[in-house]
């Protein structure tokens, strides 16, 4: 009887642990850095969709995304188990060992780069290797030493559109520029809100972030201000360069000054709703964005 128990325990266990190991890969987090190497490989189709190389794409760069963030974790387990927001990831709770999660995020970054270099371009798998070698190299231990991380970060962060640009064309060029100048710009006033909401948590885990040393949140919010400021010329560059045509520019001016309206509206008042409206703003300009220069693509 004791045997058959462990054996129904260790099923029912199976499913939990996966569960765990699929956090580790911040599938919810990751949808939109594999959705905006799908907008870069659409804008950068000279020909009929491939589907298969689409699919492999997708799961390639969803792969190396879930790698990057596994590995991340393991690194920055200690300052997780510090921070209420994130003190109940699987590592600093206890559900996978360090070793597990190395192991896991390794194998995610192998077959997500060998599918990638397969099956797709060996281009995009070069980008994407960049892109999870910075990240986790680079990136993540910098965060321990200087605010100017979350810069540095917002490199392998503006990677994913410039992996689906090579992975169509073979090939980098000024187009994949723009990609990644409108993702590098967007990221920023996107943390410097979210970092300003858990402030208290980022300060109590030890990390030098702008806004954990910026406590009437006046510089946080300068910064945010000028970022935003910055994306509306990169914003409105697609139709300059051929990715989009003149009708695309009737959603991205009013968005991008919507965008640096929330920025505003922060500096002038550093409350909480301000900081979270500019945060929740973040997350519906991208795909609007990407959406209208789809849309203006196929026109």
């Amino acid at each position: 009887m004791s045997a058959l128990r462990a054996g129904a325990l260790a099923l029912v266990a199976a499913p939990h642990r996966a569960v765990h190991f699929l956090a580790l890969a911040k599938p919810r987090l990751n949808s939109l850095v594999v959705a905006s190497a799908g907008v870069g490989y659409w804008l950068g189709m000279a020909g009929p969709l491939d589907l298969v190389a689409t699919l492999h794409l997708l799961a390639g760069t969803a792969l190396v995304a879930g790698s990057a963030a596994a590995l991340n974790q393991v690194d920055e387990r200690d300052i997780d188990g510090c921070m209420a927001r994130t003190r109940q990831r699987p590592l600093p709770a206890s559900h996978v060992t360090p070793l597990e999660a190395r192991l896991f995020g390794v194998l995610l970054g192998g077959v997500g780069l060998l599918d990638l270099a397969l099956w797709v371009h060996p281009l995009a798998a070069t980008v994407a290797l960049a892109t999870l070698l910075s990240y986790v190299w680079i990136y993540t231990p910098l965060k321990r030493r200087t605010a100017w991380a979350t810069v540095i970060g917002a490199v392998p962060g503006a990677l994913p559109p410039v992996i689906g640009w090579a992975a169509a064309r073979g090939t980098l060029g000024v187009e994949a520029l723009v990609l990644f100048g409108i993702v590098f710009f967007w990221q920023l006033p996107h943390f410097h809100a979210l970092c300003w909401l858990y402030r208290d948590d980022y300060d109590r885990a030890g990390l030098p972030l702008l806004a954990a040393r910026d406590p009437d949140g006046g510089r946080t919010a300068r910064h945010a201000l000028g970022y935003a400021t910055a994306l509306v010329p990169v914003s409105l560059a697609p139709v300059f360069v051929g990715l989009a045509g003149t009708g695309y520019l009737a959603v991205a001016a009013p968005l991008g000054c919507f965008f640096v309206l929330l920025a505003a509206l922060f500096l002038h008042r550093r409350t909480e709703w301000r900081a979270r409206a500019l945060f929740v703003g973040s997350l519906v300009y991208l795909p609007v964005l990407w959406s209208a220069m789809l849309v203006a693509r196929m026109m």
